[in-house]
C-alpha cells in the first residue's frame, strides 16, 4: 500500500471516536481525512488535534457526514443506530468502507444497511477485538459438544456511562452459542430475571449486565451443569484493542466486493 487510507471518524469526540484518532495518528498506514459530530457540538469548526488538546492534525470537525466523507476511503462509526443506518447510505455515495461498532442495533436497523451495502463494502461487528472474535467461535464449539445439561449464561460488566444492555458482545456471544446448539436466540433469550421468576427453564441462554466504573469491557461465557463448570472469559483492560481491530477492517476492505461483513471475514477465522 504506497498510499495511507483516509479514514473519516464519526462521533469524533466520543471515547472510541478520540481513541480512533490517537491510533490512526501514529499509523503509517492509515490517516483522519474526517471527523464528525452532532450540530450544535463545540467541536464543530474546531481541528480535532486541537480539540483533543494536542497538536493540530488538518482535520475539521464538521456535522455535515458528506463533507467529512468526501474525501475518505473508510468510514469508522461508533456512535447509535438511527446515526449509523443514515451513515451507511452516505458512505455507500462516497463509496467508503462503512466500519461498523455501533451497538443496541435492532433487526430492522440492520436490515436498513442492506441498500448500502449493495453498493459498499459494510463490516459490522458486535466487538472489533481479535480476543473476543476468537471467544466467539470457542463459545460456538463448547456450545456445539454439551447438552442442555449445560446451562449457558454470558456475563458482561462495561463503565458506567455504557447506555445499552446486554452488550453487543454479549448477544453476539449468545449468539454464538444458539447457532453451537442449533437453536434460535429469540426463543431461548433470558435476560429479564428480577423478583420471582421460577426455575430455570431448561435450555435456555441467560444475560446477566454489570455497570459501574470505568470497566472497559469484560465478558464470561458459563457453562453450567451439575458438578461441573467451565468458564471462557475475555478482559479488555485497554480501548486500543478495539481501535486497532476497527483500523484492521477499514483497510482490509479496501479491495473486497460490496456486502456484508463481519470481523471473522476480516481475521479469516
Amino acid at each position: 500500500m504506497t498510499q495511507k487510507v483516509g479514514i473519516a471518524i464519526t462521533g469524533a469526540s466520543g471515547r472510541m471516536g478520540q481513541m480512533l484518532i490517537q491510533t490512526i495518528a501514529q499509523s503509517d498506514v492509515a490517516q483522519v481525512v474526517g471527523a464528525v459530530e452532532r450540530e450544535g457540538h463545540d467541536w464543530i469548526g474546531r481541528d480535532v488535534g486541537q480539540a483533543m488538546g494536542g497538536a493540530d492534525l488538518g482535520v475539521v470537525t464538521t456535522s455535515d457526514p458528506l463533507e467529512a466523507f468526501a474525501n475518505a476511503q473508510a468510514v469508522i462509526d461508533f456512535t447509535a443506530p438511527a446515526a449509523t443506518v443514515a451513515f451507511a447510505g452516505i458512505a455507500a455515495q462516497a463509496r467508503a468502507v462503512h466500519v461498523i461498532g455501533t451497538t443496541g442495533m435492532t433487526d430492522d436497523d440492520i436490515a436498513a444497511l442492506e441498500p448500502a451495502s449493495r453498493h459498499a463494502v459494510i463490516v459490522r461487528a458486535g466487538n472489533m477485538s481479535l480476543g473476543v472474535n476468537l471467544l466467539t467461535q470457542l463459545t460456538k464449539k463448547v456450545a456445539a459438544a454439551l447438552d442442555e445439561d449445560f446451562d449457558i449464561e454470558v456475563i458482561e460488566a462495561h463503565h458506567n456511562q455504557k447506555v445499552d444492555a446486554p452488550s453487543g458482545t454479549a448477544l453476539m456471544l449468545g449468539q454464538a452459542a444458539a447457532d453451537g446448539r442449533g437453536v434460535d436466540l429469540k426463543t431461548v433469550s433470558d435476560s429479564g430475571r428480577d423478583g420471582i421468576t421460577g426455575a430455570r427453564k431448561r435450555g435456555d441462554i441467560g444475560f446477566s449486565a454489570i455497570r459501574g466504573g470505568d470497566i472497559v469491557g469484560e465478558h464470561d461465557v458459563l457453562f453450567a451443569a451439575p458438578g461441573e463448570r467451565i468458564i471462557l472469559r475475555h478482559m479488555a483492560t485497554d480501548r486500543r484493542i478495539f481501535a486497532r481491530g476497527a483500523i484492521k477492517a477499514a483497510l482490509w476492505g479496501q479491495d473486497k466486493a460490496p456486502g456484508q461483513y463481519d470481523m471473522l471475514d476480516v481475521l479469516g477465522i
